[in-house]
């Protein structure tokens, strides 16, 4: 029995086949030596029939001829173009079109030694894990990189794991394997199409019970990546709320920080028409007049970027609702200057401002509500009126 079992396990190794897909944008430069690279280390000492997936994603230079002229000339390397971004939409795509047993990828720049690809893959070749990442955060990687990535690095992963129970230690490494089998159940369930791909992928992956190996890695930061750090960040900052709340929660997370964004720039606009309006008027009558100045702009900014409302169609009645939620500020303002003339009668232009300015952030949180509950309403009705045609 036990000679059976062993031939079986040779047969399967024998029978693995691993496909590595490398996602690119405009890597023009760096494509050709990193793929011939990666594909003389695969045929002088990987163990495993191998397929090189290049895939391109809308790339605006010469990457997509040259990655079609490298899958022509190099055998067992082929080439995907996709008209849009996003690393996790490129995994998609070439994992589950590939015929391997299992399916992983890597990074361009090759920052990841490739010795570990080897140890990457063995434990889903013998059947211990069906997911396996290198890891640049677990004991035994040697990593050589900038402090300002190795904080941001430390600081996500500490975040999945309070946010999402994570207990694998690094989400993003760009060097990750999974089995067929566990790609074709995990992939379709994945929501995000970019970076935060490989984390969803491997909470999903945790959730449903999956082993996940970890394998300490050699790495090497790329000093000329072109990765947006912060909008990869804000992504990610999304993706945990909508993993650990729901989409519901995302939505309102995202309202909240684009409102307060445009309120912060009203404030702004209004402490300056305030003061120039003080040269000539009252009080009373500078705060009406700047808020109501700055609230047509505050109106139409959060109609289309907080809200989404685009069309044309019902853009005034959108200001009047607008409108409606600035009685609020007026009122809240108007009793605050009176409450500091009362107190202070001789109070500078200045004391002035900055009071009106915590009377306008008191009165953003109601506002902020009742444009919700408006453009809500709105398109419930718009929905309904579609429906009913």
């Amino acid at each position: 029995m036990l000679a059976e079992a062993a031939t079986g396990r040779l047969d399967s190794m024998e029978m693995t086949t691993v496909d590595i897909v490398v996602p690119v944008y405009n890597e023009e430069r760096d494509l050709v030596p990193s793929v011939r690279r990666l594909h003389a280390y695969l045929e002088a000492r990987f163990p495993f029939a191998t397929t090189i997936t290049i895939v391109d994603n809308a790339s605006t230079d010469a990457t997509w001829p040259i990655a079609e002229y490298l899958a022509s000339e190099l055998p067992n390397v082929r080439a995907i173009h996709l008209d849009a971004k996003g690393r996790g939409r490129a995994l998609r795509s070439a994992w589950l079109s590939s015929d391997a047993s299992i399916v992983a990828y890597m990074d361009v720049d090759l920052s990841t030694d490739l010795d570990a690809l080897l140890p990457l893959v063995a434990p889903l070749v013998s059947g211990h894990s069906e997911v396996a990442i290198g890891s640049r955060l677990t004991r035994g990687a040697r990593v050589r990189r900038g402090r300002k990535r190795e904080l941001i690095s430390r600081a996500y992963n500490f975040l999945l794991h309070v946010g999402l129970g994570a207990t694998f230690s690094d989400a993003q490494c760009g060097f990750k394997a999974i089995t067929a089998v566990a790609a074709r159940r995990l992939v379709p369930a994945v929501q995000d199409q970019e970076w935060f791909f490989d984390t969803e992928l491997l909470v999903l992956a945790q959730r449903a019970g999956m082993r996940i190996s970890e394998v300490p890695i050699d790495w090497t930061d790329d000093p000329e990546s072109r990765v947006d750090i912060a909008q990869t960040a804000m992504d990610d900052l999304r993706g945990i709320v909508r993993m650990r709340f729901g989409d519901v929660a995302v939505a309102l997370s995202r309202q909240i920080l684009t409102f307060g964004s445009i309120g912060i720039a009203s404030t702004i606009a209004y402490a300056i028409i305030y003061a120039l309006l003080r040269a000539i008027a009252s009080p009373a009558i500078a705060n009406v007049l700047a808020l109501v100045a700055t609230a047509i702009a505050n109106t139409a900014a959060n109609r289309r970027l907080t809200f989404r409302v685009g069309a044309r169609a019902g853009f005034w009645r959108d200001q009047l609702a607008g409108m409606g939620a600035l009685g609020v500020a007026i009122a809240m303002t108007s009793a605050a200057i009176a409450l500091l003339h009362l107190t202070a009668p001789h109070a500078s232009v200045a004391a002035e401002i900055v009071l009106l300015t915590g009377a306008n952030a008191a009165a953003t949180i109601t506002r902020f509500y009742l444009l919700r509950v408006w453009f809500e309403r709105r398109a419930r009705l718009t929905a309904r009126k579609v429906v009913d045609r």
